[in-house]
């Protein structure tokens, strides 16, 4: 072999490596642009009193590289907050019309939509991966995030209510699950692209995308996902032929343990307290951000629950799903970790809740 030879099969092994590397970076990013296993975000609500200066955009931020809340100094608008350097990462894919990336995008409120779309789940979501890995953001933010063309925006309806969400980075081989799991969810997908490179391995996503509906959803599924870095998830999933209140019905009873828990608490549609099974499930009603700063569940548009205090398992669950006599009919998920750093952190956040009548 020449010189010449060797020097230009040591530079395409090269590019060819870098290539693989590159690809390889689709993940969850905080702030500072980096990759991290997983984020959580929680998007406080608009106080209503002038003098507090909030604008409704402010965010508490927790990744698997920190131990408690961080108030961010981003704002959730911004390009530079968790989630649009995130989401930066699908616009780069979508201006590259790469066959080596796949997304999907998903929303029972989609974005300048009039009102929710009850034919599907009210489940809010994106996907963004690739052969090597991607990552699964699910969070509670009606007509949100914009279509890939229009680039990084946050809804003014996004403001008002508190918001939550997660993000986590995971390997290719976890979509095969994933793909079964959103199925059950029924997403409303208004944005997608899903080559046919990724046809083979995954079954239920493109169908979903090309707007084909299956007559073969389970009644619910729960799975175990494990993060690129190894950290199990559950992820329960229900479709609308499963009748009844997840959390009650079926997470605490499947998890054995007392929940507390966050949802939007509508008046006159919420549903009370719960103590009429094994496990019970308490509703959250007022978040504590300080010693000074509280607000209402009323003014919470978020998804979430955790394990009652004291008890042996340390459960927290993202989702998005409302305790709500029109939500038990509706399909959706949520997903939990016994992380210690996420329980704390959420745990700390419980004000009081509403016991059992």
């Amino acid at each position: 072999m020449t010189a010449r030879l060797q020097r230009t099969t040591i530079g395409l092994v090269f590019f060819g490596l870098f290539g693989v590397l590159e690809a390889a970076t689709i993940a969850c990013r905080n702030e500072d642009g980096d990759a991290v296993d997983w984020f959580i975000f929680y998007k406080l609500p608009k106080r209503q009193d002038k003098e507090s200066g909030e604008t409704g955009l402010e965010y508490l931020y927790l990744d698997s590289t920190i131990g408690s809340w961080r108030r961010s100094e981003q704002l959730i608008n911004a390009t530079k907050s968790a989630l649009g350097r995130t989401l930066q990462q699908l616009y780069e894919a979508y201006a590259s019309k790469s066959n080596n990336t796949a997304y999907l995008l998903y929303n029972d409120g989609a974005p300048k939509s009039v009102g929710y779309n009850r034919n599907f789940g009210h489940t809010k979501g994106l996907l963004l991966w690739n052969k090597i890995q991607g990552f699964w953001l699910i969070h509670s933010i009606p007509q949100f995030p914009p279509i890939p063309e229009e680039g990084y925006d946050y809804p003014s309806t996004g403001r008002r209510n508190g918001q939550s969400g997660i993000c986590i980075t995971f390997k290719y081989n976890q979509y095969e699950i994933i793909d079964s799991q959103l199925l059950v969810c029924n997403p409303n997908i208004y944005s997608c692209s899903i080559p046919i490179t990724f046809h083979q391995e995954l079954i239920h996503m493109p169908q979903l995308c090309a707007s084909f509906s299956s007559s073969k959803i389970p009644v619910r599924h729960l799975t175990t996902l494990q993060s690129a870095q190894g950290q199990s998830f559950l992820h329960f999933a229900k479709s609308d032929s499963f009748p009844n209140d997840i959390l009650a019905g079926w997470m605490a009873q499947q998890l054995k343990t007392h929940l507390l828990s966050e949802t939007w608490q509508r008046k006159r549609q919420e549903l009370p307290s719960n103590c009429s099974l094994p496990y019970h499930v308490y509703n959250i009603k007022a978040i504590k951000i300080s010693r000074q700063s509280y607000f209402s569940s009323y003014q919470d548009h978020a998804k979430w629950c955790i394990s009652q205090k004291g008890t042996k398992d340390r459960w927290t669950c993202i989702g998005d799903l409302n305790r709500s006599p029109h939500q038990a009919f509706r399909s959706g998920g949520f997903i939990c970790t016994q992380n210690r750093n996420t329980y704390q952190a959420f745990q700390k956040l419980v004000l009081y809740y509403q016991d059992c009548d």
